[in-house]
């Protein structure tokens, strides 16, 4: 609708300017017709003759009609040049989409997967876990005063049990939240600041999101949680930050289309690098953020600290 009244007022305004040219034409003949300017600039060069002067109106009346064909040559090459620009445009734009949607389908199988493998680590593999421990405290018990030998092996079996128990939590913490499909985002981020607070008491975290977040989609939720968990790695790495930030909202832009709001920021090193060229852990923020077509800002400054800014249009997912 927009590029048909764009193509309307295109053409009145062509119009109009052929009217402004008829008028101004019928008006120039009517001034030279009552000044008679054609017997004026003859009188004029006549005494140049031998210079040829009097062949000077020809000669300007072919220069004008010169130009116009050359004008005209130009746009009709510039109108050939716009169409092909707007092929390609659209060519790119198409292209785009179709990345965005490769980009959200590559996410999607990978949380999937993750998914996947989580529930059998949990199902198969921690059954069998717990059948070996179960048998060896049995095996402790009933050795306790009469095979030594015995009794510290099936001590060892524990030990290596209780080992590959902590393993398996922290793999399952890793490919899959928890209580995300549970409980929901809210709970599953407070229960990973939590965690992280515990394990750096030296910076203070705070946590700041509204109460209408549990009816987030699947890609939007997974999203979010991955850049809090990415950014809480960085900050425990390489910021040594006193305090932390992190506020989740959801809130309307100029045109009422609801956004959710992710920030993260810290009072810690920052560095001047170029942050384009960061490592794995923030092209993979911009390539989530990205494939559900949001927008993210990564700032820092060396001893500022760092700020990590992500828009997301709401059930993007869907859309």
């Amino acid at each position: 609708m927009a590029a048909i009244t764009r193509s309307d007022n295109t053409g009145n305004a062509s119009r109009r300017d052929l009217a402004y040219v008829l008028a101004g034409t019928v008006i120039f003949f009517g001034f030279s017709a009552t000044f008679e300017l054609s017997e004026k600039v003859l009188a004029l060069t006549r005494p140049w003759e031998r210079y040829q002067l009097d062949e000077l109106p020809g000669v300007l009346l072919f220069l004008a009609a010169a130009l116009s064909w050359f004008g005209w040559r130009r746009v009709r090459e510039a109108r050939v040049e716009l169409a092909r620009r707007m092929a390609l445009e659209k060519q790119l734009a198409e292209t785009l989409a179709e990345n965005r949607r490769l980009s959200l389908s590559h996410v999607r199988v990978q949380e999937d997967e993750r998914r996947q493998l989580a529930r059998e680590l949990h199902d198969e593999l921690g059954q069998h876990l717990n059948a070996i421990k179960i048998d060896a405290v049995s095996i402790r018990n009933w050795t306790t005063d009469k095979w030594s030998e015995v009794h510290s092996a099936a001590l060892t079996i524990i030990d290596v049990t209780n080992h590959v128990h902590d393993t398996i939590r922290d793999l399952l913490r890793r490919l899959r939240p928890v209580g995300l499909d549970e409980l929901g985002l809210t709970a599953a981020l407070e229960h990973l600041v939590q965690n992280w607070q515990a394990r750096n008491p030296a910076t203070q975290a705070v946590l700041k999101m509204d109460d209408n977040l549990d009816g987030l989609g699947e890609n939007e939720n997974m999203t979010c949680y991955r850049i809090v968990q990415e950014a809480l790695n960085n900050v425990t790495r390489h910021a040594h930050a006193h305090n932390l930030t992190i506020s989740l909202c959801v809130r309307s832009d100029s045109a009422q289309r609801e956004r959710i709001v992710l920030t993260i920021a810290d009072d810690g090193a920052g560095t001047s690098s170029t942050l384009s060229a960061g490592g794995l852990g923030l092209v993979g923020m911009r390539e989530r953020v990205e494939a559900l077509g949001g927008d993210i800002t990564i700032e820092s400054t060396a001893g500022q600290g760092f700020r990590i800014h992500t828009v997301l249009p709401l059930h993007a997912s869907e859309a």
